[in-house]
């Protein structure tokens, strides 16, 4: 029955504009009429990535809940592990409205926030208040004025770690200007390494572009490596437009959604077949196909946003009860079992 409302619901939100929609749903969720199932999970679900245990692989990408308002409810939705912000150490608008689009005709969204958040004393104030339960990182951001991105990075870390199961640097958004700069191997590693040294035991996840060269991601893979990062989350949104249909295509910003689940699947095997740092499969995930593919690609656990503007806040558990039966038909016993299982289809 709520999964009905639920859909009714999205419906509505479809007809208003895009952020307003969005902000809409997330003060949603605190009500009663919000679909959430509680953990969804199994013995074969149950998930392991770097020293995070997760009740199922789904999580929650960073940028749905930018500011921490919503982890609660969101906990109960049927989500393995969630990742809020970007959080910047200090509070900043984002960019000129608008700044996110729907294209229906794709499946997708195009967004250029350009990390608009509360910062980081809101957003550690909400993260201490938590429930304890699926596992929860932070999204580490730069602000646009900074004059040292990388200390900003690790500024965040240090303010919000207490609070924190993992943290992610991301280097890949296309809306921050020069910060995708960062990925560059020399850059990189100096940012990763001013990290790593105030992480404690936070693990430290690494979010990069799906617009790089196969000689990028080696030499990724191995600054990673150097690192010790514990993950790498692959990938972010894109600037390619090609074959899209829809009014918004040509808006400038990071496309995601439908249209990039084959570009972020090709950098995810090939980042497989490159290193054995955890990976994570992000893009175009909406539905529990989706979600299996990426784990054969090589992923040990996925994320979905996009999908949930079309799908409802139900899909996670959707995805998570459909992965549970497709693992089962394959006869894997968990889902460690099926990583990279068909990397080379994807090379």
């Amino acid at each position: 029955m709520k999964r009905t409302i639920e859909n009714l619901g999205m419906a509505a939100l479809r007809r208003i504009d895009p952020e307003t929609a969005h902000g809409l749903a997330l003060r949603a969720v605190h009500t009663p009429l919000a679909h959430l199932p509680g953990p969804v999970t199994s013995d074969r679900l149950r998930t392991k990535v770097a020293s995070l245990t997760m009740p199922n692989p789904v999580g929650l990408a960073a940028g749905f809940d930018k500011n921490a308002t919503a982890i609660a409810p969101l906990s109960r939705a049927g989500f393995g592990w969630i990742e809020v912000g970007a959080a910047t150490p200090v509070a900043q608008p984002g960019n000129p409205r608008p700044r996110l689009f729907r294209l229906p005709e794709d499946g997708a969204a195009i967004n250029r926030f350009g990390f608009n958040n509360d910062g980081m004393d809101a957003i550690a104030h909400r993260l201490s208040k938590r429930p304890k339960g699926v596992p929860v990182g932070l999204n580490l951001g730069a602000n646009k004025d900074s004059a040292n991105r990388a200390e900003d990075f690790a500024k965040v870390l240090v303010h919000c770690a207490p609070h924190i199961d993992f943290a992610t640097v991301n280097v890949s958004s296309p809306n921050t200007e020069r910060l995708r700069d960062l990925q560059g191997p020399m850059a990189l590693a100096a940012l990763l390494d001013g990290v790593m040294q105030v992480r404690g035991s936070i693990p430290v996840f690494l979010k990069i572009a799906p617009d790089l060269s196969d000689q990028d991601l080696a030499d990724i893979a191995k600054v990673a490596q150097d690192a010790l990062i514990s993950a790498i989350i692959a990938t972010n949104t894109t600037l390619d437009r090609s074959g899209l249909r829809s009014a918004h295509a040509q808006e400038k910003g990071g496309l995601s959604g439908a249209p990039l689940f084959e570009k972020s699947t090709r950098v995810l095997a090939k980042l497989h077949a490159l290193t054995d740092i955890p990976l994570i499969g992000v893009g175009g995930v909406s539905s529990a196909e989706d979600a299996y593919a990426k784990i054969c690609a090589g992923a040990s656990a996925v994320q979905l946003y996009t999908g949930l503007v079309y799908g409802g806040l139900g899909l996670a558990a959707d995805i998570a009860r459909g992965l549970d039966v497709l693992l089962e038909q394959d006869g894997h016993a968990s889902v460690a079992d099926a990583v990279g299982t068909k990397t080379q289809s994807w090379l």
